[in-house]
């Protein structure tokens, strides 16, 4: 109860705060490229429930349908502000509407799309017994996703995130699992915050 208050709290303060912002991205997405503000994707909740994930739109209209579930740095499928709303994660901020509405926590393990949560195993399932968050361990560690999927010289992105990135995202959504106190959300949103401020 004390985590839901905090999290409506909070991130209805966000959205106030950030709305001329919210704003500002939204008509630069509308110059910048055809398509919706946001792009609304399905995936797995709380208790495996689906849910639709609010984000800036960085990719082009159907990504989803003509590439890969993850994205390289140099995805074909990037538009020219969505290269720069996601070096510095911009395109996230839009989650706090799926954190006042209850689908997510600010923080949590990152929800995944269903084709990789079908590949959980027992243990690994514990993952969707709390809410999924903008942020959390494993967030964090991997902030340069799209940078390590490009670099690892493996042409198909899924596969790169499969070997190079997931197994040690499941092992940090697993601790967060297990550790997690008001405490520590607190410090993983400062964390967060440092680390994605320009250096």
């Amino acid at each position: 109860m004390l985590k839901r208050i905090f999290n409506i709290f909070f991130s209805s303060l966000g959205l106030v705060i950030l709305s001329p912002f919210f704003l500002i991205m939204a008509i630069w997405i509308k110059l910048d490229s055809n398509g919706p503000v946001f792009f609304r994707g399905l995936r797995v909740g709380l208790h495996g429930k689906p849910f639709c994930i609010f984000k800036f739109r960085s990719m082009v209209v159907d990504a989803d349908n003509i590439g890969a579930a993850s994205t390289s740095k140099n995805d074909f499928r990037l538009t020219k502000v969505g290269m720069f709303i996601r070096k510095y994660k911009l395109d996230e901020f839009s989650q706090l509407i799926n954190v006042f509405w209850g689908d997510m926590s600010l923080v949590g393990p990152r929800p995944e799309v269903q084709k990789f949560v079908d590949q959980y195993t027992e243990e690994e399932k514990k993952i969707l017994t709390v809410r999924p968050g903008i942020t959390d361990f494993a967030s964090i560690k991997f902030h340069n996703e799209g940078e390590i999927i490009e670099n690892s010289g493996i042409i198909d992105a899924d596969e790169a995130y499969m070997k190079l990135i997931r197994p040690e995202k499941l092992r940090l959504q697993m601790k967060y699992v297990e550790e997690q106190n008001m405490f520590l959300d607190v410090k993983l949103i400062l964390q967060t915050i440092k680390r994605v401020l320009p250096k």
